[in-house]
């Protein structure tokens, strides 16, 4: 039974679910399900300012469905996919806050203590920054890509093969090369956010770890 000087089970029960429903779903999109980004990534091979196929984006391309499905439907599903993956986490990390704030107050808080609220405040920027820019910069410019590649015959292709009429494409249009290096800023700047926020939720996830006194 909860003492007047921790949180009730109803508390750490909330929060234990927000943080490993945050984190799992996570993994899974990052690791499993595959990042928007793979449904183009080829594209930005060869030429002045491509993203190289061995650039750290590769390793939160999934490895599963960017790779037996034809790249524009991987694309168009992740980025039906992707607004909700973006405001769970948003709002998973805000609930997150939240509870452990309102379990901790000001006058008990310790070093240990203010530390995971600095990595719940982190966490939260991290995924605010991708459901209100980087993500959907990232989605809207995988649309563009896919318009043009469409009317070039491209995209059924499975995962990376046949990126050598992509590079032709990119050295023949300077509009769509334009898009490539505007797609490789904004799924670089929101691969970073996402590993950042699978951090913040790891050192979380290793704090409750601590306290546990017994499986």
């Amino acid at each position: 039974m909860a003492s007047d000087t921790e949180p009730s089970h109803t508390i750490k029960l909330l929060h234990l679910l927000f943080l490993s429903t945050s984190w799992g779903m996570q993994v899974w999109v990052t690791f499993v399900a595959g990042r928007l980004g793979c449904a183009v990534l080829s594209a930005q091979g060869g030429g002045s300012g491509a993203l190289p196929q061995h650039s750290p984006a590769l390793p939160l391309a999934g490895f599963v469905m960017s790779r037996h499905l034809p790249r524009h439907t991987f694309g168009s599903i992740q980025r039906q996919l992707f607004p909700y993956y973006f405001h769970i986490s948003s709002t998973c990390a805000f609930l997150n806050l939240t509870l452990f704030a309102m379990s901790h107050p000001r006058e008990r808080l310790g070093e240990e203590h203010t530390a995971q609220i600095i990595i719940f405040l982190i966490c939260i920027a991290a995924s605010v920054l991708n459901t209100q820019w980087f993500g959907q910069v990232t989605s809207a410019v995988v649309g563009e890509l896919q318009v043009l590649e469409s009317s070039q015959g491209l995209g059924q292709e499975l995962g990376l093969a046949a990126s050598e009429p992509r590079r032709r494409l990119r050295a023949s249009n300077p509009g769509y090369r334009q898009l490539a290096r505007r797609f490789a800023l904004y799924h670089g700047l929101s691969s970073l956010c996402n590993l950042l926020c699978i951090l913040c939720n790891g050192l979380s996830l290793h704090h409750l770890a601590a306290q546990l006194p017994a499986l």
